[in-house]
């Protein structure tokens, strides 16, 4: 009997040697799109009240676990059943991030200015609404990507056994969501860190220029976030097409990977654009009495 136990723990032993291999080969393919993840989150989680940073990242940290914990087993489901429903789920993401991504361009090159009465208006609409949809954007966003990390870890281990599998994939999205949303935190809290510093030493001395220092080099990570993580929603899209559809694949052997990616993204991102704009004044259209 007690052989019986020694061999169930050297069994449970074997097995997680065997999910520490895989994982650490999982979480280095999804490494890349880790980033990409971490630049698109922290700048949605950006851009609230000090006294909100903190619940509105942790309202978007449980969404993100809430979405693994419905991604995980449907992606394992499917790919045993029906695997060819991955990639149309990937793909109708691409196009999602994609539209993201040019939104924000167009918004950024074509916004019209604003006259004071617009900007009161916004300001108080904002005030009621902006957090809440916010959150949702970053959820949904965190929801495409969630899914490209699922499945990148899964294409790992697909010659390993069902519970490697199930382990290895649940490990992966563990760590993603910690440690993209544990570095978001950081980000978004070193201002406080900063102003705690400063005060602490009455503004005097070294740690007192490092706090000036995170205070002041805040908004430039912010702003460079937003910018990075434009490119970020391009750059993930059009992996995806051009990773997970084969004729998009060999397209252009010749055009580095980086360059069709951008590419690619871009002119999902207009598709969709244009279809979702002429889907809403079609609609507008229907609904005018």
């Amino acid at each position: 009997m007690a052989s019986g136990f020694f061999a169930i723990l050297d069994d449970i032993g074997a097995l997680m040697d065997d999910v520490a291999v895989a994982s650490k080969v999982a979480t280095g393919k999804t490494a890349g799109i880790l980033g990409d993840d971490l630049a698109v989150n922290a700048e949605k989680a950006t851009g609230f009240l000090s006294s909100r940073e903190l619940p509105v990242l942790w309202a978007i940290t449980k969404g993100s676990l809430l979405n693994k914990a419905i991604i995980i087993p449907i992606a394992l489901l499917l790919n045993i059943f029906l695997p060819i429903a991955i990639k149309i789920i990937l793909v109708l993401g691409g196009f999602y991030l994609a539209y993201e991504g040019v939104e924000k361009i167009i918004d950024f090159l074509f916004h019209r200015a604003k006259k004071g009465q617009e900007v009161i208006a916004e300001k108080e609409k904002n005030n009621n609404n902006a957090e809440k949809a916010k959150i949702k954007a970053a959820i949904s966003t965190d929801f495409i990507l969630s899914i490209e990390i699922v499945i990148i870890a899964l294409g790992t281990v697909l010659d390993k056994s069902m519970a490697i599998q199930i382990i290895t994939v649940i490990v992966v999205a563990t760590l993603a969501t910690i440690g993209v949303y544990g570095i978001v935190a950081l980000i978004v809290r070193m201002d406080d860190a900063g102003y705690k510093l400063i005060k602490h030493t009455n503004n005097k001395g070294l740690l007192s220029k490092l706090g000036i220092l995170l205070v002041k080099a805040l908004p430039v990570i912010i702003k460079i976030l937003s910018v990075v993580g434009t490119i970020a929603l391009i750059l993930v899209s059009g992996g995806i097409f051009i990773h997970y559809v084969d004729y998009f694949h060999h397209l252009f052997p010749g055009i580095p990977p980086v360059v069709k990616e951008i590419l690619f993204g871009l002119l999902a991102g207009l598709i969709a654009v244009a279809v979702i704009t002429g889907g809403k004044k079609l609609t507008a259209l229907v609904k005018r009495p």
